[in-house]
């Protein structure tokens, strides 16, 4: 990757694309130190870091913007959100699908479609979150007038979203890579970083012990970055062979080839899922206040921490794996596309047996996947509460989407840089 980098800088316009994607972030980071005003920051600090909460997973994403009360509090988690949304719904609105499909247009078209969607989120998550804080908002922003001021508060919260939305997108079309994926990946890292810096500030020569445990927490994460790319990269090929074919003057086919099905194809969207719908009714719970009997119970029953959702949430992810596998790949039309162009896998009939064929294949694969990713949440939590994170405060450092989401950036980043350095490459090649 450091080789790709080097290659990458090497060249102007691939120069100039990371330096604007590294002002941008940058301009993101700075948003994350702009307090809104009328919001007591040690008492929003205070609400977020009473155990395993909502609130506390929210600010892991978003860089410790949103425990700090600025104006990236919501940072980029609306946008995705409705990105997600937006991808399901082509699968049940017939005008969504037909977007999909209508080339630059149509993209346009789910684009606004996503940011208008996005916009609903944020509003809608500022009011939960706000009245969340109830009397942690100053009225004195607004002459005196509580509601003004909560208002104020939801406005500036709103537009700040609205703001990381344009950062991103802007990230995507001047610079490398997605946008939303490397600004999601500077606040996780961020926050990793800053309580890794907090647990340095307690470590004293008397205190050896508190080493111990933070050397124990970065193997830990370095075991756990090569176990994800491990798997990450782990793919199963099936051979296709193509009969050769005259039209014409000219022959074709006649070449052996493969459709690589990778074991964790889905990524990182079950985790996103299912802690998205895991965290739904405890949000739209939130708009009754805090202190709502119905949220309260929610918090201690099914909230997040509990017993409950540990065993429920690897089950939704299992099932969201699966889900989002047969959203991507469509052994009908794979096997229709074999057969039209006359291949056929040895020992599989073309048409639908093929298809049968391929469909097992990819059920068995995305079975080891989704345990995985299960496992990928459980294994973290339980680990560190073993070395004893908890004592420095590195236990919410780094979640299992967290890793997954920055393995699954660098990579992607990596290559992104590799495929534009390839592509200047060639077109020296041909100049």
């Amino acid at each position: 990757m450091f080789k790709t980098l080097v290659n990458a800088f090497k060249n102007k316009e691939i120069r100039t694309k990371i330096l604007w994607t590294l002002l941008l972030l940058l301009a993101f980071r700075v948003g994350c130190f702009v307090p809104i005003p009328g919001l007591s920051m040690s008492a929003v600090k205070e609400n977020i870091a009473s155990g395993v909460s909502l609130m506390s997973v929210l600010n892991a994403v978003t860089g410790g913007s949103l425990s700090q009360g600025t104006l990236f509090a919501l940072g980029i988690v609306p946008y995705i959100n409705a990105s997600i949304i937006i991808q399901l719904l082509t699968m049940v609105i017939p005008a969504f699908e037909r977007w999909s499909k209508q080339g630059d247009e149509g993209r346009k078209k789910m684009s606004k479609a996503t940011r208008i969607a996005a916009m609903i989120l944020a509003l809608v998550q500022s009011i939960g979150i706000v009245l969340g804080w109830g009397d942690k908002i100053n009225a004195a922003i607004m002459f005196g007038n509580q509601t003004l001021a909560t208002i104020a508060v939801i406005i500036l919260m709103t537009a700040g979203s609205a703001l990381c939305m344009w950062l991103s997108e802007r990230i995507t079309e001047h610079g490398i890579s997605n946008g939303s994926s490397l600004i999601i990946f500077v606040g996780i890292i961020s926050t990793a970083g800053q309580s890794i810096y907090t647990a340095l500030t307690t470590i004293s020569a008397s205190n050896l012990q508190s080493l111990w445990i933070l050397l124990e927490f970065i193997l830990v994460v370095v075991v756990l970055f090569a176990l994800i790319i491990f798997v990450d990269s782990g793919e199963r090929r099936i051979n296709v062979t193509y009969a050769k074919q005259v039209k014409g003057n000219k022959m074709y086919g006649g070449q052996n080839t493969n459709i690589p099905i990778r074991v964790n194809a889905s990524g990182v969207m079950p985790i996103i899922f299912a802690s998205a719908l895991m965290m739904f009714p405890q949000m739209v719970l939130s708009l009754w206040g805090a202190d709502s009997e119905a949220y309260i119970w929610w918090s201690q029953n099914l909230g997040a921490g509990t017993w409950v959702y540990t065993i429920l949430t690897p089950v939704i992810i299992v099932f969201f794996a699966y889900f989002y596998q047969q959203m991507q790949f469509q052994p009908e039309d794979i096997a229709r596309n074999i057969q039209q162009h006359g291949g056929m896998i040895l020992g599989i009939r073309p048409g639908k047996p093929t298809a049968e064929h391929l469909r097992k294949i990819n059920n068995r694969i995305t079975l080891f996947g989704a345990l995985f990713l299960a496992l990928l949440v459980l294994i973290p939590s339980v680990i560190f509460n073993i070395i004893g994170a908890d004592m420095l405060g590195l236990n919410n450092a780094f979640t299992s989407t967290g890793l997954l989401i920055v393995v699954s950036v660098a990579l992607e980043v990596d290559k992104q840089l590799e495929s534009q350095i390839m592509m200047k490459h060639y077109k020296g090649i041909l100049k």
